[in-house]
């Protein structure tokens, strides 16, 4: 299964198991067998669901939560935000301790702390401890997402690997947009600790497969040092400029943000002058492919998070739906989106990722400036076209676009690329609802959404969209201009992407 080494020789093929010898960053020099590679992506796919889905399905359930705690607004929008900021906080650091310590260690401690604080919340007794144990949850979820993209990487050779997180991805975006769908049913008809509950045997499901299957460890940096300074002001400084956001439109948000992007420079400048930075800055700076790729997903993000739920508050007031019906209308654009991403992942495989992607992002502002125009009378038709637009688009760029980043490095810096693919991704949903919530309080104000402001309501959704269509067409130059991917080697910083 796994052969040990004692050398410091890397070979060419950027595949096989994970080797065992301690000491320098290397790869290593077997083959894993494809009943292996299904049994790992099997397990990233489980993990891959119940981390958004648990994110996302909470939300539906936050009046239930205020209910039965009596809990004000403040407290019941820490409840979400708690476990986005511990996420975001951990997962760069998580993924460096990873490809020190071990990528399959790291990932199966975080889903048995995840499903530990899943089935803590079941029974948890009051606002502080579920509070608590919504940071610990975030914890685990950034071990298992600073790990999950860099395992299935590590496992899969890049002919291959396209298709491979074309399946992950789908199962993230599912869990992510079915998630207020699933979790207003299983609110509504077996309560809200049932949201929770059902991570548990999913997670144990993992935890048995993985001690039972996976064998040997991926951990290519063995040997290097930990920055513990550097993760803190990281954290620090991802804290400031998320929590900023969620207070926006409001002077201290746009001030913590300030704070936030001093304190991310400052942060770059450090990790610029140790020999081993938890995040090495040169990934950014002489990486084309590295730096534009995150930067497309941030914008992604940023433009597409907020729509789903401010559809599912239009078709609510506007058309007069249930919460229900609004939610079925709504999956529409994920079960496009998971049709297409596994056939775009392996489409990427053969096409250059960054075409692909940059196809997507296309799709993705057509189908946002196609939502402009919604008004109280628009078909639902129209909305059902457009959605499917939105999906397609989704699907297209998510999988090239987590190929390129990950193809675009050295295998030693797998676990930080993870990392910061996800912490883009939590980033951007910040931002999409930080926008949704200052253009609402822009145009509506701080009052209950009544029919007397609907005009209001509707203004606010044009303003919105208008805002996520100029950023789509930002992202696709950003996309565009990452240049190519090229074969890495095995060792420094990987170039930037060139013309072959």
């Amino acid at each position: 299964m796994v052969k040990k080494t004692n050398n410091n020789r890397s070979p060419a093929e950027n595949t096989g198991l994970p080797s065992e010898a301690p000491g320098i960053c290397r790869n290593p020099d077997t083959s894993i067998h494809d009943t292996e590679k299904r049994v790992v992506l099997f397990i990233a796919v489980l993990a891959g669901f119940i981390t958004p889905f648990d994110g996302s399905a909470v939300n539906i359930a936050l009046p239930a939560l205020g209910a039965e705690f009596h809990m004000d607004a403040i407290a019941l929008s820490w409840v979400a935000t708690a476990y986005l900021l511990a996420a975001a906080v951990f997962l760069v650091p998580f993924g460096k301790i990873a490809d020190i310590y071990g990528r399959k260690k790291v990932f199966l401690y975080g889903i048995a702390i995840f499903s530990l604080a899943s089935l803590a919340m079941t029974m948890v007794p009051s606002t502080e401890m579920l509070i608590v144990i919504r940071v610990i949850q975030g914890l685990g979820s950034a071990m298992i997402f600073g790990t999950g993209v860099a395992i299935v990487t590590s496992v899969f050779p890049p002919g291959e690997r396209g298709k491979a997180l074309g399946i992950y991805i789908t199962a993230v975006y599912i869990g992510l947009s079915i998630g207020p769908f699933l979790g207003g049913v299983m609110t509504q008809y077996l309560g809200w600790r049932s949201i929770f509950f059902v991570n548990v045997p999913i997670g144990i499901t993992a935890i048995l497969l993985i001690l039972w299957k996976l064998k040997g460890e991926w951990a290519e940096c063995r040997g290097d040092r930990f920055d513990l300074t550097g993760s803190v002001i990281y954290g620090a400084a991802v804290v400031a400029v998320m929590y900023g956001f969620s207070l926006l439109p409001e002077l201290k948000g746009a001030a913590l943000i300030a704070a936030g992007i001093i304190g991310v420079i400052i942060f770059a400048l450090y990790e610029m002058r140790i020999p081993s930075p938890v995040l090495d800055i040169r990934l950014l700076t002489k990486n084309r492919v590295f730096a534009f790729s995150n930067l497309s997903a941030l914008i992604n993000y940023s433009a597409t998070f907020a729509v789903t739920f401010l559809l599912s508050l239009g078709l609510q007031y506007t058309k007069g739906f249930t919460p229900e019906h609004a939610g079925i209308i709504l999956i529409v654009q994920p079960v496009v989106m998971a049709m297409i991403s596994p056939i775009a992942g392996k489409l990427s495989d053969r096409v250059e990722p960054r075409i692909v992607a940059s196809a997507g992002m296309t799709f993705t502002a057509i189908g946002l400036f196609l939502l402009i125009f919604l008004t109280e009378k628009t078909s639902l038709l129209y909305l059902v076209l457009t959605l499917i637009v939105l999906g397609a688009g989704s699907g297209l760029f998510s999988s090239p676009n987590t190929n390129a980043i990950m193809s675009s490095v050295d295998k030693r810096f797998y676990g930080v690329a993870s990392g910061m693919n996800g912490t883009m991704r939590l980033l951007g949903q910040m931002i999409s609802m930080g926008i949704a919530m200052m253009i609402f309080a822009i145009f509506i104000g701080h009052v209950e959404i009544t029919p007397e402001y609907y005009p209001q309501f509707v203004l606010s959704l044009h303003y919105a969209f208008i805002l996520f269509t100029v950023f789509c067409i930002i992202g696709i130059f950003a996309s565009l201009v990452r240049g190519k991917n090229i074969t890495i080697a095995h060792s420094g910083i990987p170039a930037e992407g060139k013309k072959r």
